[in-house]
């Protein structure tokens, strides 16, 4: 196994240097403060990039591990380590910072040094939280990662409700996980660690299991988001800049189903079990009442925001498969949508930026005057609803055949969501793209520009070769995935 330690901390101390930096540059120097904000969290994915090159597929250990003693209690360390599930989560992360920073060129002019501060300490948050392999560490980085979150959407939202929508988003998703501490000290009372593989070798009664998983479950649904825990979202992406739409869809949403994934699967398997039937009603429920929100919706926001509830409802329902092809299915998914969720909220970007307005209604045409914001637009909306050749075909199929092993009435109702979200998808493009001209309320039409067009082209290409290449990145997570399902079968 090729192992470089220094690797991931070097990773890790990317955003800090960069942090530094920009403290120490004058205000005034907007440019430089961008670039050194940009190269840096670039950096980073440059390097899981390497990591990624050099990770071992073969076995099941974590990789490129570092042990940092910062408690005096023996065992509560700060353990960082990569392994096949929280790689490509990584790589998602590490990839979406700098698209954020670049999307942002131009549109932040109030606070611009603080607004790259506050990316580049989310992806340091963000990076130890798919890393940690401390439970007690996990969850301090877990709920760190909502201070950020919420002064992006606070100072920088676009409209008068953003201080609302931005302790909507704090006060749901930090509820749920003040019950979760709970149960992780819990734990370390009784296993005297809070080492995650340590507490793999330990089996707790159903009893605890059950209560363990209720305190998980409830801060990692609230993340997700599950029905009925979703009201802040839809605020949170109507108010948050587009940067902040990108990240909080394309990656915060995950911290959600990699909780599931990571930490109540193998530590509470018998319970989850237990709980699956309730799982998949609470995912049937939202991935249904969810599809049909979104037709309702007159703000293009809005309308994608209700998708991602549906998409990111859906893997939970491959995560309680219990099956390899499922649990994968999971992951991929987790990963296609970052790609194709942060591309709709560029694409709802550019219209604002022109426009001033996300109002469908007020929309129209725009295919005759910008071409290649209408291609890009047909490529984002055809592969959120599956199309063959792009990564959600490959994530909808894994998931589907999955879940049909446990349950193919649930499998039935969850692809009928599909169907439901084809429709929407397809009306909200032809709404925008054709028809008339709505010259009374635009009067300017401008084509995607240079800096654009080099944001948009990665996702699209990052779609379509995971879409096409799917083994690339399901060889790297197999080995992880098939060890995790062995837990629920010994």
């Amino acid at each position: 196994m090729i192992s470089f330690p220094e690797i991931l901390i070097l990773n890790l101390s990317f955003p800090i240097f960069g942090i530094f930096l920009i403290l120490i540059l004058p205000v005034k120097e907007k440019r430089f403060i961008k670039l050194v904000a940009f190269n840096f969290n670039s950096f980073s994915f440059l390097g899981f990039i390497l990591i990624w090159v050099l990770f071992d597929k073969s076995t099941v250990k974590f990789q490129f591990v570092n042990k940092l003693l910062l408690l005096s209690y023996s065992n509560v360390n700060l353990n960082l380590g990569v392994d096949g599930i929280s790689l490509f989560f990584l790589l998602l992360s590490t990839f979406l910072i700098p698209v954020c920073l670049l999307s942002s060129w131009h549109s932040i002019q109030k606070y611009l040094k603080e607004f790259f501060i506050l990316f580049s300490i989310l992806n340091f948050f963000l990076i130890n939280v798919f890393c940690c392999t401390d439970m007690l560490f996990f969850y301090i980085f877990f709920e760190s990662v909502l201070i950020p979150m919420f002064l992006i959407i606070g100072i920088w939202g676009s409209r008068e409700r953003k201080t609302l929508a931005a302790f909507y988003f704090f006060l749901y998703t930090l509820i749920g996980s003040i019950i979760m501490i709970l149960s992780i000290l819990y734990i370390l009372n009784n296993t005297g660690t809070t080492d995650y593989e340590i507490i793999l070798t330990f089996s707790f009664s159903l009893i605890e299991q059950k209560c363990i998983w209720v305190s998980m479950f409830l801060a990692f649904a609230g993340k997700i988001p599950m029905v009925p825990l979703h009201l802040w979202l839809p605020e949170a992406h109507v108010e948050a800049p587009t940067a902040g739409s990108v990240i909080l869809a394309g990656i915060l949403l995950k911290l959600g189903s990699y909780g599931f994934i990571r930490y109540l699967l193998p530590v509470c398997p018998a319970a989850s079990m237990f709980f699956a039937p309730l799982i998949y009603s609470l995912v049937s429920i939202g991935v249904i009442f969810s599809s049909f929100t979104a037709i309702r919706q007159t703000d293009f926001k809005r309308v994608i925001a209700y998708t991602s509830i549906a998409h990111m409802n859906f893997v939970i329902l491959g995560v309680f498969s219990f099956n390899t092809i499922g649990l994968e299915g999971a992951i991929f998914q987790s990963l296609s949508h970052g790609f194709i969720a942060s591309g709709l909220f560029l694409i709802i970007g550019v219209i604002y930026e022109r426009f001033r307005t996300r109002i469908v209604y007020y929309l129209g045409g725009l295919a005759i005057t910008m071409p290649l914001f209408s291609s890009f637009f047909l490529f984002f909306s055809l592969a959120n609803i599956g199309f063959p050749g792009t990564s959600s075909f490959v994530g909808e199929l894994l998931l589907l055949t999955g879940s049909f092993k446990i349950n193919c009435f649930i499998t039935v109702i969850n692809a009928f969501s599909m169907v439901v979200s084809a429709a929407y998808a397809l009306f909200l493009f032809n709404r925008i793209c054709y028809g008339n001209l709505k010259t009374q309320y635009i009067n300017s039409f401008l084509d995607l520009n240079y800096r654009e067009f080099l944001i948009l082209t990665p996702l699209m290409v990052c779609s379509v070769v995971s879409g096409v290449y799917s083994n690339i990145f399901l060889n790297s997570i197999h080995v992880s995935v098939n060890y995790l399902i062995e837990l629920f079968y010994i």
